[in-house]
């Protein structure tokens, strides 16, 4: 899974082909699920870039608590899986971040080791994910909600030694693609893959451990 992630640089966030503009952003070193984060998708009106809830709230719930449990959808059940599927085939997003964090079991210890994992020269990229509208029912009038998840796989050989998951990452390439809503689901079931560049991963302290803690300290190389 991917429980955490962040964008320190924010600025940088807007060099990748995203076909619009992103939301003023500060910079973030550890998201956390249930927390706003920007993303970029596609519906009738066009492609837009907004705040979303990370938390996918699927547009029959009954309650947005089931987003709580949704931070995640696996790429070998996303089609299928009954939260998930109706997102994947026609409501895909795309959400920018420059770091994603992982916690390796370590034998004997109780404690897990958080690792931070990059791209070559602290590049931006995209994540996979989806996206959910959803109005309280009987409440047609109400604000929508604006939810999403991120999608994972199998991990690549950076990330095998640390989990045995790993979030999908987007090549900039295959962006219209993902967020075509005609594409077929076979077309985007292909784009969920390990990440085949290059990537680096480091262990950081337990401090990123608690979402309230914040700042550039979350991703310091552990000493």
């Amino acid at each position: 899974m991917c429980g955490r992630y962040g964008f320190g640089n924010p600025a940088r966030l807007s060099s990748l082909p995203l076909g619009v503009e992103l939301p003023a952003l500060q910079a973030r070193f550890n998201v956390a699920p249930s927390q706003a984060v920007p993303i970029v998708f596609h519906d009738a009106a066009g492609r837009h870039a907004t705040m979303a809830r990370w938390g996918l709230v699927p547009f029959w719930a009954d309650d947005p608590s089931i987003g709580n449990r949704l931070a995640n959808a696996r790429g070998d059940t996303v089609a299928s899986k009954p939260s998930f599927r109706g997102a994947f085939k026609a409501r895909r997003a795309l959400l920018p971040a420059d770091r994603f964090y992982e916690w390796q079991a370590l034998p004997g210890q109780k404690v897990k080791q958080p690792w931070c994992i990059q791209l070559d020269h602290e590049a931006p990229f995209c994540f996979a994910g989806l996206w959910e509208r959803w109005v309280p029912k009987g409440e047609p009038d109400a604000d929508p909600l604006l939810s999403c998840c991120l999608i994972t796989t199998e991990p690549n050989a950076v990330m095998a030694p640390i989990h045995d998951r790993m979030p999908v990452i987007v090549p900039p390439p295959a962006y219209d693609q993902w967020l075509d809503p005609g594409t077929s689901a076979a077309a985007a079931q292909a784009l969920i893959r390990p990440y085949e560049g290059a990537m680096r991963a480091y262990p950081v302290s337990t401090y990123v451990n608690a979402p309230r803690n914040e700042g550039a300290a979350c991703s310091a190389p552990l000493a």
